[in-house]
């Protein structure tokens, strides 16, 4: 599998961490993650289908308004007998592509048109019910079809202006709407139709977006617990290999002693012996920490913490100088947390690529709070990008420089780990005029000495 990554922005620069994933949402989800259930559309006409079906009997039944019922019945029951027909042919589970569901959305704004046409066009007082199709496609769908929705939902709105029948009214009282007021009305639709669907498709994408750098960020900490799950592994495993190795050992001297001195297999058995000490040593190695030392390595004291994300960032030309303003006696010490040490790492290693020559990390903690505070002597953070910290997806790579990865997720991937630990982070500049990012990441201290931190 491809490795994919993702970036954070200073300055209109990019650090990248890896995702084991070469698109989150394509990866998770596959390319049916903006394909509408078939079951939602058929449920919503349904409902379409009975307030068109409440409408004509009240109007035309109860009040006694001059209806064509017959034409009415036709309309609505072709939309009745294509749910059927849909409900029959595909499962409930069955998802649309954007083009079957722009098919479908086109039948029902065409149906919704041809019953508003026969009932007065835009005078009929339902006339707005035209933007639901649009809204919904630009809620689920494609842009580009949305788009071609929306130029046949105008298109419709403009022929419905033009309809010869009237507004179903009191006899000989007949309702005349002034072209004047025609055209306010399809103004009205017009702009409520591309308002509604901009705001429906803002919110749908960025509610997507923000499920994909979830997602992400999942991921990222799944990777980390198992990463740091293979110490146990490799120990249970050294536990477990060992009876075979000794068996193997016990009959290489067996086999050496009945041999004797004949030089044919002497070589090849000597050999086997020291292979197989050889790999009961590196196993006795993996199994030396007692299960006390194996709980101490479990229990992380918070300058053993800081230490352990710092450590391999040391060796890229850039000083880190680590600042403790307390002493260890009364440090916190908690479980190690895969998300803290993660978090911690990305923003350390961001500090690092964009320092000139230093990053200082100062740490402090009394009774009620631990802090980490990081900061660099580079340019800091751009005002534009200050701004938006914390939203996923917040950089535009050039076009020319366009590769699988460069998301934008790095920052918010950190963000989001350390908040789910109950940290709360505030990113900014240094004071007092000097260069450089600031980064402040404060816990309650009740949260760093938990006895089970997850």
């Amino acid at each position: 599998m491809k490795a994919a990554r993702v970036a954070c922005v200073r300055q209109g620069k990019e650090q990248t961490v890896s995702v084991d994933s070469p698109s989150v949402r394509f990866a998770q989800f596959g390319p049916s993650s903006r394909r509408i259930r078939l079951q939602t559309l058929v449920r919503l006409r349904w409902l379409a289908v009975a307030g068109q079906t409440i409408t004509v009997v009240i109007v035309g039944l109860l009040l006694q308004f001059p209806l064509p019922l017959q034409e009415a019945a036709i309309l609505v029951g072709a939309l009745a007998v294509a749910n059927l027909v849909l409900s029959a042919w595909f499962p409930p589970t069955h998802r649309l592509g954007p083009k079957s569901a722009l098919a479908l959305l086109g039948f029902d704004l065409l149906q919704m048109a041809a019953l508003l046409f026969i009932t007065g066009g835009l005078a009929n007082p339902f006339a707005p019910l035209i933007c639901v199709p649009v809204i919904i496609a630009f809620a689920s769908q494609p842009l580009r079809h949305s788009l071609v929705l929306i130029v046949f939902a105008l298109t419709c709105t403009t022929v419905l202006a033009f309809s010869p029948y009237a507004v179903p009214w009191y006899e000989g009282e007949p309702l005349r709407i002034q072209p004047v007021m025609q055209l306010g009305v399809w103004c009205s639709i017009a702009s409520m139709m591309m308002f509604a669907a901009f705001y429906a498709y803002r919110v749908s994408h960025e509610a997507t977006l923000l499920a994909d750098a979830l997602a992400a960020t999942e991921l990222v900490l799944e990777r980390e617990k198992h990463l740091s799950q293979l110490d146990g592994l490799a120990a249970a495993a050294a536990h477990e290999l060992g009876t075979p190795l000794a068996t193997i050992s016990v009959v290489a001297k067996e086999m050496e002693r009945e041999l004797g001195p004949d030089d044919r297999f002497r070589e090849d058995v000597l050999l086997l012996r020291s292979q197989s000490e050889r790999c009961r040593d590196i196993l006795r190695r993996l199994t030396s920490l007692s299960a006390e030392s194996e709980e101490h390595m479990r229990r992380l004291p918070l300058s053993s913490l800081v230490e352990e994300v710092v450590a391999p960032h040391r060796q890229f030309g850039i000083e880190i100088e680590l600042v403790e303003k307390n002493d260890r006696t009364n440090e916190p010490v908690g479980n190690r947390n895969a998300g803290i040490i993660y978090g911690l790492g990305n923003l350390i290693e961001n500090a690092v690529d964009y320092a000139r020559s230093k990053v200082i990390v100062t740490v402090e903690h009394n009774a009620d709070r631990v802090a980490i505070t990081i900061e660099d002597d580079g340019q800091g953070y751009a005002p534009d990008i200050l701004s938006r910290i914390g939203e996923p997806y917040m950089t535009k790579r050039p076009r020319e420089d366009e590769r699988a990865g460069g998301l934008g997720l790095g920052l918010f991937i950190a963000k989001t780990l350390l908040e789910r630990s109950g940290a709360s982070i505030r990113f900014g500049n240094r004071d007092s005029g000097e260069p450089g990012a600031r980064i402040h990441i404060e816990w309650p201290r009740s949260v760093m000495d938990a006895q089970d931190l997850k």
